[in-house]
């Protein structure tokens, strides 16, 4: 008889358990598709930037090396209507060529809201940044022909926040033409610090342009 209540006690156990984990995982599936349903209405949109201006201040080459500062006014616009953005790390550099000719600088963390747009003005430097012998050249000839191509570099990561809902940790790379062209005034350029080579016209921002955005 013992035996008998024994095996009955266990069964029902057993039942107990089964209802209990069906439960459980009728509950994980209802959070996972309400989760699905939240991300498809309010899937969020990357960020759209902007680069508004590029002001190269002075650039000097050695052999082979180079030396620049600019100043970039970089906008990031938030085109979603319900998620918030935050960007917890920003680096902006320059390029030419696929090489930077200056430092990253590090943007501080900030929170974009709804539709907000934020514009950022760092100067970005570079001392004797090493190049390849042929991007220095490159360089020496596009300055003289009048046009430079240049490329404002992005490099972060970013967070999505819907209500009180944050994300985790996306990477966020963004990538901005900006073209040089020669107009009055002087920029120094030569071998030394103090552009032993001589001025040269100076180089322009020609026009805004967008930005490719990354991820």
């Amino acid at each position: 008889m013992s035996k008998e209540k024994h095996h009955k006690h266990e069964h029902h156990l057993r039942r107990c358990c089964g209802g209990f984990a069906a439960c459980l995982l009728a509950l994980v599936l209802i959070v996972a598709f309400i989760a699905l349903v939240v991300y498809l209405a309010l899937r969020p949109t990357k960020p759209s930037f902007f680069l508004q201006d590029l002001q190269l201040r002075s650039v000097h080459l050695g052999d082979p090396s180079l030396s620049a500062t600019a100043q970039v006014t970089l906008a990031s616009r938030n085109p979603n209507d319900h998620v918030g953005i935050f960007y917890r790390r920003l680096d902006v550099f320059v390029t030419y060529r696929d090489e930077p000719v200056t430092v990253p600088i590090s943007l501080p963390p900030m929170y974009q809201g709804h539709r907000d747009v934020t514009i950022w003005s760092p100067v970005l430097s570079g001392e004797s940044v090493p190049v390849a012998a042929y991007v220095a050249d490159a360089m020496k000839q596009d300055i003289a022909a009048g046009y430079v191509a240049l490329q404002v570099k992005v490099d972060g990561r970013v967070k999505w926040k819907v209500g009180s809902w944050v994300s985790g940790s996306y990477h966020l790379f963004v990538s901005c033409p900006a073209m040089l062209a020669a107009g009055p005034g002087g920029v120094p350029l030569g071998g030394g610090p103090n552009g032993t080579g001589g001025a040269v016209a100076s180089l322009k921002f020609t026009q805004p342009a967008g930005c490719t955005v990354g991820t």
